[in-house]
């Protein structure tokens, strides 16, 4: 994992995004184990908990577990649960943004799809370009 922290949010959401960014990458699977706090912490040189902070949140939406002596984990529904709250997070605030751009550019869809080869733009399942 690597990580360039920058000053616009707090380190912990910046982990927190990593984290969720594996998760969509296909870096972390279903059942992967999530590197711990202390190593985490360690390799960053970050607070412990600075990196709990981030890891609850994790938690909170379901996405890791937590398991009793072993270590946190991805859940079975990670994945889905997070494509679904990514893609309703996007049509709702970043759309309408790329919409307006789209407009104030004078872009049509002809010119839109040119720009595109459509196939190469479906991802699957490991975010990979089909």
């Amino acid at each position: 994992m690597t990580v360039d922290w920058h000053d616009q949010s707090p380190i912990y959401r910046q982990l927190k995004q990593k984290v969720l960014s594996m998760i969509l990458d296909g870096i972390l699977n279903p059942g992967d184990a999530v590197p711990s706090v202390r190593q985490v912490a360690t390799e960053y040189q970050i607070n412990p908990i600075t990196v709990s902070k981030a890891y609850q949140e994790l938690l909170e939406q379901e996405l890791i577990e937590k398991r009793r002596g072993v270590g946190m984990f991805v859940t079975d529904t990670a994945f889905e649960r997070l494509l679904i709250s990514e893609r309703e997070r996007f049509l709702k605030e970043e759309w309408p943004a790329t919409c307006e751009r789209i407009r104030r550019l004078g872009l049509s869809l002809d010119d839109l799809m040119s720009g595109l080869n459509v196939s190469k733009v479906v991802p699957d399942r490991q975010g990979e370009q089909k």
